[in-house]
């Protein structure tokens, strides 16, 4: 049994917010066009894995819920769908380039924990997403990271 590693997955509120996964309870997460974030779901999450649901691109951006990885990586059927934003001409279905996992509502937090606060957070030194210049939508995060923005709710 692998153990359980913990992740923060970035949605722009208007789009898919963690109000829209707590109506849905699971959901795939599809239209990730990044390498790296593809490989952390193919190569890294497990079912089970924590996941902090982040706020991106709004007037307040932060952790506003926790999620849970609900399945195994699997092809995301946008990339073969000329109608999505997400279609890619250059994937098949015998060799899809972008994965996806379900993910799985779990609660949403008291309040959102703002950037603001995870960046004036010591214990974060070295967390991916206050890294200038760091764009993914899929970030792995340490246990140490996890219970330390879990202990600002």
């Amino acid at each position: 049994m692998a153990a359980m590693r913990y992740w923060l997955m970035k949605s722009e509120p208007d789009v898919f917010s963690i109000d829209d996964l707590a109506r849905a309870k699971v959901e795939p997460w599809t239209g990730v066009r990044n390498y790296q974030a593809r490989n952390f779901m193919r190569d890294g999450m497990g079912v089970g894995d924590g996941v902090l649901f982040y706020h991106s691109s709004c007037e307040v951006p932060g952790v506003a819920g926790i999620a849970e990885v609900a399945s195994a990586a699997y092809p995301d059927p946008t990339q073969f769908d000329p109608k999505s934003e997400y279609y890619d001409e250059r994937s098949t279905r015998d060799d899809p380039r972008w994965m996806l996992v379900d993910v799985a509502f779990r609660r949403k937090l008291k309040r959102v924990v703002t950037l603001a606060e995870l960046k004036a957070q010591p214990g974060l030194d070295g967390f991916p997403l206050l890294q200038r210049g760091n764009r993914l939508s899929v970030l792995p995060v340490t246990k140490a990271q996890w219970q330390a923005i879990l202990a600002l709710e």
